[in-house]
């Protein structure tokens, strides 16, 4: 009913998936109306709002910018905190990407727990989602659609005996977060590996924080779920969904989806105020004023191609 917020602070370290460049998260309270706000602390504590308008790249991962400065692979941290109804939070880096750790939001949602919650005195406020709105690309689609609660469904299709077609669907909290999803690794099959270091991608990637699909197994077995890259997926998705900038009350389908589409839908759907509402956790009447001053920093901003 109320805002939260972490009631100590945490951290860790490791190094970022594509660059390859070693850094520092700490996990700091923040006041109610402050929302997920990343700050660089080599950069005089510069901050960087989590909202679709500071999206960047989505080239393999999610990555955020603000007057030229920019911050990399933001999307585990997101889906922990996102999940766990943390509604304000700072979180200090003192580089360019957030360090990958072992590939999943395990790590994150052991430092949100050992942060535990604080409560606030604001209320909380949704954004309520209130008609459809579909993006697609080819035979990939994502879809929000209105509803009562946080619900998400993931469906992957990839041509390899270990994976072919898998399916999330749940709905989304604290609870089903840390026992479903938590634990999925990020994932890549072995004939990418050189053309992704070729890209200056994934410079920072090991088989301690990946795993790797060869042509017909896997490389650094054993799988934690049998279904573990759909499960990823739904992780990834969720925390691309945390660029709305408030919890959403809404059912999300992806279909063969990634990064993309995920912000593109986040986009599209903050830059058309109709499509949506901000209502209370008391009463679900609409917060008009508030809407109104939410709206002011929305803006669409287009997604370069890729997952």
């Amino acid at each position: 009913m109320f805002q939260t917020t972490i009631a100590r602070e945490s951290c860790t370290a490791g190094v970022g998936l594509h660059t390859g460049v070693g850094g520092r998260v700490r996990l700091v309270p923040a006041p109610s109306e402050t929302g997920i706000v990343f700050r660089r602390v080599d950069l005089d504590n510069f901050p960087i709002e989590a909202q679709g308008h500071n999206v960047a790249r989505v080239s393999y991962a999610t990555s955020l910018m603000k007057q030229g400065v920019l911050l990399s692979t933001t999307e585990h941290l997101l889906a922990a905190i996102y999940s766990c109804g943390i509604d304000n939070i700072f979180i200090d880096m003192d580089s360019i990407e957030v360090p990958i750790l072992d590939g999943s939001a395990e790590p994150f949602m052991q430092m949100l727990e050992h942060s535990g919650v604080r409560k606030l005195r604001r209320k909380r406020r949704y954004l309520k989602v209130l008609k459809a709105l579909e993006v697609s690309e080819g035979d990939r689609r994502i879809g929000i659609y209105p509803a009562e609660e946080f619900r998400v469904r993931c469906y992957v299709d990839f041509p390899h005996p270990l994976v072919g077609q898998q399916e999330v669907e749940m709905v989304v909290g604290p609870d089903t977060f840390r026992h479903l999803l938590a634990r999925a690794r990020t994932f890549c099959f072995e004939r990418d590996i050189t053309p992704l270091r070729a890209m200056g991608l994934i410079r920072g990637g090991s088989l301690e924080n990946a795993i790797v699909l060869t042509q017909d197994g896997i490389m650094n077995g054993p799988l934690r779920f049998p279904d573990e890259f759909g499960r990823h997926k739904a992780l990834d998705l969720i925390g691309d969904l945390a660029l709305a900038g408030l919890p959403l009350l809404a059912r999300v389908e992806a279909h063969k989806a990634g990064h993309s589409l995920h912000t593109q839908l986040v986009s599209r759907l903050l830059a058309d105020p109709s499509l949506w509402t901000i209502t209370t956790a008391t009463t679900g009447e609409a917060v008009h004023a508030e809407e109104q001053a939410y709206q002011t920093v929305l803006s669409q901003v287009p997604a370069t191609p890729g997952d």
